[in-house]
């Protein structure tokens, strides 16, 4: 798309702030109120919008596609889009190790182990953690504390934490970050440790890690998401 705006502005002295484009208000691609929460993600946003070029390209503005989820997708039923992202725990990417060899196990461990007791002693949770891929039933209760963790956020917060969970396979790690248990590169190299080992032992494939790269920042942008919806 043709750009079609000199300037973009924040509009607003008190939540919910929104963006201009000259003057007319962003809206969501549902026609519904760009209505954001802080001063500092409608600043991003509008910066954005300021930095494109002769053509719009929406690539480059992950913030103004999280907030249009969140105020679009999200918001429109938040308890069914917590309980996708809480279906995560119980198949949680930590539980599931590798059988061998053993230096892979142990870095899995190294990367795992932490964020496993950071939930138990956060959301008194405890996962079963197996060696391979047969799928272990979690305790019921467990799952049922990261899911109302899950349920306690916001649209924008659980819009964020979507790329996260889906990213790195794993519902620890996303409440890890949202929490700031761990920062947003230990959680994308949390949920890369087996994809990682791998290049290590048979070196690096292109188009991996061209995709690989692309989750990295859309991981980066929903932590920064996070960061700017801070009070």
């Amino acid at each position: 798309m043709k750009r079609f705006y000199t300037a973009a502005a924040v509009t607003g002295s008190a939540a919910p702030y929104g963006v201009a484009l000259d003057g007319r208000p962003l809206r969501t691609p549902a026609r519904a109120a760009l209505a954001l929460p802080t001063a500092a993600l409608a600043e991003a946003i509008a910066a954005e919008w300021a930095a494109q070029g002769e053509a719009i390209d929406p690539r480059s503005m992950p913030l103004t596609g999280l907030a249009n989820a969140a105020i679009d997708r999200v918001a429109a039923d938040r308890r069914a889009f917590a309980d996708a992202l809480a279906a995560y725990a119980a198949s949680d990417l930590l539980a599931y190790r590798a059988e061998a060899p053993a230096p892979l196990v142990a870095r899995e461990a190294a990367a795992w182990d932490p964020l496993l007791a950071w939930a138990r002693k956060r959301y008194d949770t405890h996962l079963i953690v197996t060696a391979g891929i047969v799928h272990v039933p979690q305790p019921p209760a467990s799952l049922a504390r990261l899911a109302a963790a899950l349920h306690a956020l916001d649209e924008f917060r659980l819009a964020a934490l979507h790329p996260v969970i889906t990213i790195t396979g794993s519902a620890v790690i996303g409440l890890a970050l949202i929490e700031g248990a761990i920062d947003a590169e230990a959680a994308f190299a949390a949920g890369h440790v087996d994809e990682l080992w791998q290049v290590e032992q048979w070196g690096e494939d292109a188009l991996a890690a061209e995709a690989r790269a692309s989750r990295r920042r859309e991981l980066l942008a929903a932590a920064r998401l996070l960061a700017l919806l801070r009070p």
